[in-house]
């Protein structure tokens, strides 16, 4: 009986994992690449849990006028992401890309009814070495794209024009908003911009 019982428990153990694992499961940024996600494909190292789970990084929606604290902004303030907000000039692998228009690609592993999804970007001369920081960013997104509630399928492709006046080490800030809950997903992107 008592074999029976512990069969039982550890069944009942791994159907709430797997359960808790697919809640916790959500969206990344697979095109361009974003920080979490290379963590997660071992181009960018000494990630933490991250790499695991990319798809994870919500934190309170409202960015930028509420949602994570500035220095945790990158992890969307969740403790066990705390290494993505790490930042020095070369921390991170940067995606090359040009500036103008380009596609970004979400992959979503739970869809959600979406609000919007918004990209913000540093600004010219922010400094790499600190932080990132609401100072940091251009707090206006340069592309955003309205869903009214909608869910999104399991890939999802934005066409969006990164300003022209940029060159250099940036970050981009990619936003999923939900609809239906109080928080948003958050994904960093490392990348260096020429015209």
């Amino acid at each position: 009986m008592k074999m029976i019982s512990r069969y039982v428990t550890t069944i009942a153990l791994l159907g709430a994992a797997i359960f808790a694992a697919q809640v916790s499961a959500h969206g990344y940024v697979k095109s361009p690449s974003s920080r979490a996600y290379q963590c997660n494909q071992g181009i960018n190292v000494g990630c933490g849990s991250v790499q695991y789970e990319p798809q994870s990084i919500e934190g309170p929606k409202g960015f930028p006028e509420s949602g994570p604290p500035d220095g945790h902004i990158a992890s969307g303030n969740k403790a066990a992401y705390f290494q993505l907000d790490e930042q020095t000039p070369t921390r991170w692998h940067k995606v090359n890309m040009n500036t103008g228009d380009n596609t970004f690609v979400w992959y979503l592993t739970a869809q959600h009814s979406t609000t919007s999804w918004r990209y913000f970007i540093t600004k010219t001369g922010w400094d790499a070495s600190q932080p990132l920081s609401r100072a940091a960013f251009d707090l206006t997104p340069f592309c955003q794209i309205n869903d009214g509630g909608a869910i999104p399928p399991m890939e999802v492709v934005h066409k969006c024009t990164i300003p022209k006046d940029r060159k250099g080490s940036h970050v981009i800030l990619a936003v999923w908003d939900i609809a239906d809950t109080a928080n948003a997903f958050y994904q960093a992107i490392d990348v260096n911009l020429s015209n």
